[in-house]
């Protein structure tokens, strides 16, 4: 006797593959409620005065939202309620813990209107870049504007660099004005590359020694190696559009040299 038609659908939603799937689509969302998580822990430090830990929490999140990301590629479970959940996620953890964190460890020493207008202007900024990514998403070979993370940690590894709060006027000044370019560049137009689809490729010994090399200079020099690359890549997109400005205008400068000379 056949069972009923009720019972093999119970069956087959039960089933261990479909528990699986199950499993594999809610994964990267774990990764996500971990983004949030210390999200969360680093607003809580930073306004407990505990910004060494403010700063080690925003560079845990930036490890689990690439991880969820790269999962929901592998695993090709990317979902529109993921998408949604992350750049959620995302403004906590890249706009408003970062912010916070700068306005009470770097700008103490300013004008509080300067200082609240820095600390607003990068969190309202990363939420618009944030929209901007959600529309654009299909976007693969360049991110449009800096990342929200890489502002966020690019904050971060300056606390983690020189540790105790800034208390002269003039550092606090240079502090807010950073603030205030990390804004723009986040919602400007300058492309910066997209490390989302790397892969080893051909060259995998030579990719494998640079990650080993990187994680052995951040294991024992983590201030300066972090401050490193989050300035490098902060400031690669500006360097890289003045470089396509001026390699734009050579040629014709040279073209016009050439008429003119023949002219002559």
């Amino acid at each position: 006797m056949r069972p009923a038609p009720e019972a093999r659908e119970s069956k087959l939603k039960d089933s261990p593959r479909r528990r699986m799937r199950r499993s594999v689509f809610l994964l990267p969302s774990f990764f996500t409620v971990g983004n949030i998580f210390f999200g969360y822990y680093s607003i809580l430090s930073t306004i407990q005065g505990n910004y060494r830990f403010a700063a080690y929490a925003i560079g845990i999140a930036i490890i689990l939202d690439v991880v969820d990301g790269r999962i929901a590629r592998l695993t090709n479970s990317s979902t529109y309620f993921g998408l949604q959940l992350d750049s959620l996620a995302d403004v906590i953890s890249f706009g408003i813990a970062p912010s916070l964190l700068a306005l009470f460890w770097g700008l103490s020493s300013v004008d509080p209107r300067l200082a609240w207008m820095a600390s607003f202007t990068f969190t309202i900024c990363g939420a618009m870049r944030l929209a901007r990514f959600n529309i654009q998403a299909e976007e693969l070979k360049h991110f449009v504007g800096l990342p929200i993370p890489a502002g966020g940690g690019t904050v971060a590894a300056i606390v983690h660099f020189f540790g105790e709060p800034i208390t002269n006027p003039v550092g606090a000044n240079l502090m807010a004005a950073g603030i205030f370019f990390l804004a723009f560049l986040m919602i400007s137009t300058i492309r910066y590359s997209s490390l989302k689809h790397w892969t080893l490729g051909r060259k995998s010994h030579f990719s494998i020694l640079i990650i080993a090399l990187m994680v052995a200079l951040i294991f024992n020099f983590s201030k300066p190696t972090l401050l490193a690359i989050a300035l490098l890549y902060s400031g690669s997109g500006p360097v890289h559009r003045f470089y396509s400005l001026f390699r734009r205008k050579k040629p014709v400068s040279e073209a016009t040299l050439a008429d003119s000379a023949q002219k002559g």
